[in-house]
């Protein structure tokens, strides 16, 4: 199975810990995809700073060619975080930078390079939305990360992006199942293959318009203790990914619901796993000083 990563790379900066971490939405699949046995490879645009290149040899450390990326001129994005209660918390971001202001696209042969994988992945966050249809074309399937945000759910976004992939992710946490449902059948109407939503410690649910399938999240062990939530998310996805890919899910072939409730109870472990790891995927480095909580 071939993962490719598509899309956004960005620096956590823990404000609290004066620590900074690799990561991204695309980066973060790819590296998790490898861990679950993947072959995944990340596709991108680093900026030429110093930290660009912190992040491009982190990323291939953790098993993760970036031969095909891009460099541009300009300043890799930082996002700042700190962590509450094992919970890390955005506290905001440069706009990610030249990775965003300049996104990767599907020239130069990064279409046909891309078009040899079996999922590729990308999210709201890597500015992709242009180069979808052109995935669409080969016979590889689509995932995406619709997020959070509200402006990334209106009808006229989800238009666009729906029928370009074989599955969208919504974040439904605070939703209630019906209400999750709704949204995710709402995604299945619009095009998509299969709409996923996770609801934290409140499980996942999962639909293709015909068939729902549900699991709950993974309990955290009594003697263990969550290092933060950074890429958990990112973490459910990648063993969804890898184990539905596994139940000979394709863009011909529609899983059941037990491969489904497979699926969502492999990215639970994943979710679960990934607790216990510090940042996206560890191999953080100082970043100066704590900030005081009151400059936050």
């Amino acid at each position: 199975m071939r993962v490719l990563g598509f899309g956004d790379n960005i620096i956590d900066r823990f404000l609290d810990r004066a620590v900074e971490y690799p990561g991204g939405n695309a980066v973060n699949v790819a590296v998790y995809a490898h861990r679950l046995g993947a072959d995944a490879e990340y596709l991108g645009v680093f900026g030429d700073d110093e930290r660009a290149r912190f992040l491009r040899s982190s990323i291939e450390d953790a098993g993760v060619p970036t031969s095909r990326s891009v460099t541009r001129r300009g300043e890799s994005g930082v996002s700042s975080l700190r962590v509450v209660d094992g919970e890390r918390e955005f506290l905001g971001w440069n706009g990610g930078g030249v990775t965003v202001r300049e996104p990767i696209d599907l020239d130069d042969g990064r279409e046909e390079y891309a078009a040899g994988f079996d999922i590729v992945h990308s999210s709201v966050y890597s500015r992709t939305e242009a180069q979808l249809p052109r995935l669409r074309r080969h016979d590889v399937l689509v995932s995406y990360d619709v997020s959070s945000e509200d402006e990334f759910r209106t009808p006229e976004y989800l238009d666009r992006v729906a029928p370009c992939a074989d599955l969208l992710l919504f974040s439904c946490a605070g939703l209630d199942e019906d209400d999750a449902f709704a949204l995710l059948d709402d995604a299945v109407a619009r095009g998509a293959g299969l709409a996923l939503g996770t609801r934290g410690t409140d499980g996942a649910l999962v639909t293709n318009g015909r068939v729902r399938a549900t699991a709950p999240a993974q309990p955290i062990p009594a003697e263990q203790q969550i290092v933060d939530t950074m890429g958990c998310g990112d973490a459910f996805l990648a063993g969804f990914l890898v184990a539905l890919h596994g139940e000979g899910w394709r863009r011909d072939v529609i899983p059941d619901r037990r491969a489904l409730t497979r699926a969502l109870e492999a990215g639970a472990d994943a979710a679960r796993d990934q607790c216990f790891v510090e940042g996206a995927f560890e191999r953080g480095r100082p970043s100066g000083e704590p900030v005081p909580a009151s400059m936050w």
